[in-house]
C-alpha cells in the first residue's frame, strides 16, 4: 500500500513556456471551473510536503500560496526549469511536473516516489516514448544538469544513458492511470476545448 502523503520531496512545477500555441498563459485557463495550474498544485499538495512553481513571470503566481523561483540560467527549455526547481528545492527527491498536465492522478505519483530510492530518475515510459515532465529527479543531479545547459545540451533525453534511471512500465501505469490521462497536457485551443467539454470532467 502506498502512503497518500510522501515525506521529504518537494514537487516542482514548470511553468516557463511561451504558450505559443495556446495562444494565452494556459496555465490559467479552466478545467470544470478551476485553472489548470490548481488543479496540478491541488494533487500535488495532496501527495508532497512542499511545491515550487518555476516562471519567469513570478507576479503571475503570487496568488497561488506556494514558493515561486525564477530560471538560474538565461537559456530556454524544461531542462533550465527542472535544474532551477531543483536548485530551490529542500529535498533530495523532487516530483517534476508541467502546469498544463491537470490530470495528474495522486496514486501514481505516490507509487513513483515510492519507487525513488537509489536512482536519480524515476520516469514513465509508454509506447517506446518517455514522460520527462512528470518524472522524479535527484538533487544531486544538478552538478550535471549545470553541466549539460552550459555545453548548451538541453535535451532531458540526455540524462538518461549517464545516470541511474528506473523507468515505469506501462503495466505499472496501468495499475493507476489506464488511460493515461495523467500525461495529458494541453498545449493547443482544440486540446483544451477537448478537454474542458469531456463527458467526465463536464459534471452537473
Amino acid at each position: 500500500m502506498v502512503n497518500a502523503v510522501i515525506l521529504n520531496m518537494t514537487g516542482i512545477v514548470l511553468s516557463g513556456g511561451e504558450n505559443r500555441r495556446m495562444g494565452v498563459d494556459k496555465a490559467f485557463l479552466k478545467i470544470a471551473g478551476i485553472p489548470m495550474i490548481e488543479h496540478v498544485l491541488r494533487t500535488l499538495k495532496g501527495v508532497v510536503q512542499d511545491v515550487i512553481i518555476v516562471t519567469n513571470s513570478p507576479h503571475l503566481y503570487s496568488a497561488c500560496g506556494v514558493r515561486v523561483v525564477t530560471d538560474a540560467f538565461d537559456k530556454r527549455g524544461p531542462l533550465t526549469g527542472i535544474h532551477s526547481g531543483l536548485l530551490h528545492s529542500r529535498d533530495e527527491y523532487n516530483f517534476v511536473v508541467a502546469c498544463d498536465m491537470p490530470f495528474l492522478n495522486p496514486g501514481l505519483l505516490s507509487f513513483m516516489a515510492s519507487l525513488s530510492e537509489g536512482y536519480d530518475i524515476v520516469v514513465p515510459s509508454c509506447g517506446g516514448m518517455f514522460e520527462p515532465l512528470h518524472a522524479v529527479y535527484r538533487k544531486g543531479l544538478l552538478p550535471l544538469l549545470e553541466q549539460q545547459l552550459r555545453l548548451e545540451k538541453r535535451k532531458i533525453q540526455d540524462l538518461f544513458n549517464t545516470v541511474r534511471v528506473r523507468y515505469v512500465t506501462e503495466q505499472e501505469i496501468d495499475r493507476f492511470d489506464p488511460a493515461r490521462k495523467s500525461f495529458k497536457n494541453l498545449n493547443t485551443p482544440q486540446e483544451y476545448e477537448e478537454a474542458a467539454c469531456a463527458d467526465w470532467e463536464c459534471r452537473s
